[in-house]
């Protein structure tokens, strides 16, 4: 399929952006990346009458430590996050994240905000932004707004981000003493769409577990932090016994989707699974 018609405009300014979304509001698209943008386009799962490209706007791409914090502009590359040293020190779990989004053509443009304003339940770091806590920078024509992560998503595709408004950037609580983040998922091919994954982020201190959060992708309309089953395993030291108890809780607690590729039932044993790895992984076993 071919998309249906649509203007174009390439702007170079917050304010110029600003002005074209007052113009067209819910009937435009702001164009980042593209990368998932196109293939809804082409679907004509998306019909706006604009696009407006924001790409050449100056101060939207960069990665900064800001002292408790690194901040990622909206504009950021997939492959930027990749190659990052800052990532890698401060925020490993986006940087164990990013090897598994697409493939290197894709990460090459997709960008950092792009992926998070999308709000595909399937994408990887929705959940790492949720697990970690992060803060998101919405702008608009009369100033901007903090937004927490577990607050922006609303579900499937929906986002808090009003049609006047703009992602401009991600601040990101640096990784301090005690704690440890791990990340995996499974998809049957490196590149396609996890079948389910998992954002861990949880405090350890002698081999026990502490608070944190447990945040699943795929396991329905947004990303899913299993806030009952980190309750359960606070406090306690990896076993099996714990794993299993691990299991039945996210039986209980997950209401993952049927399609194509897994079924609810699939997917909760697979959740299960992966689970009962991250928490081996985190504590060494």
């Amino acid at each position: 399929m071919k998309p249906a018609p649509f203007a174009y405009e390439r702007v170079n300014t917050l304010d110029e952006a600003f002005e074209m979304l007052a113009k067209y509001g819910e009937n435009a698209r702001i164009l980042a990346g593209g990368q998932s943008l196109m293939a809804t386009l082409n679907m004509r799962l998306s019909t706006p009458d604009i696009l407006i490209d924001i790409n050449h706007i100056d101060g939207l791409a960069g990665i900064e430590d800001t002292g408790k914090n690194i901040r990622v502009g909206a504009l950021t590359r997939h492959v930027e996050i990749e190659c990052s040293e800052l990532i890698t020190k401060h925020v490993p779990l986006i940087s164990k994240a990013v090897d598994h989004i697409a493939h290197p053509a894709i990460r090459n443009r997709g960008t950092f905000g792009g992926s998070i304003a999308f709000a595909d339940p399937a994408a990887e770091l929705p959940a790492c932004i949720v697990a970690l806590d992060a803060t998101l920078q919405l702008s608009n024509k009369n100033g901007e707004r903090e937004l927490k992560a577990e607050d922006f998503f609303r579900g499937l595709y929906e986002t808090a981000l009003q049609p006047n408004e703009i992602l401009t950037a991600v601040s990101i609580p640096k990784i301090t003493l005690g704690w440890k983040s791990e990340f995996m998922e499974l998809a049957r091919r490196q590149g396609d769409y996890a079948i389910i994954g998992l954002a861990t982020h949880l405090k350890l201190e002698n081999r026990k577990f502490g608070e944190g959060r447990l945040v699943f992708f795929n396991a329905g309309d947004r990303p899913v932090s299993a806030s009952k089953t980190a309750a359960l395993i606070n406090g306690h030291p990896w076993s099996n016994e714990l794993g299993d108890k691990l299991v039945e809780s996210l039986k209980e607690e997950l209401d993952p989707q049927n399609d194509l590729n897994a079924d609810g039932k699939m997917r909760k044993y697979l959740a299960g699974v992966l689970a009962k790895r991250t928490l081996s992984a985190l504590v060494g076993d």
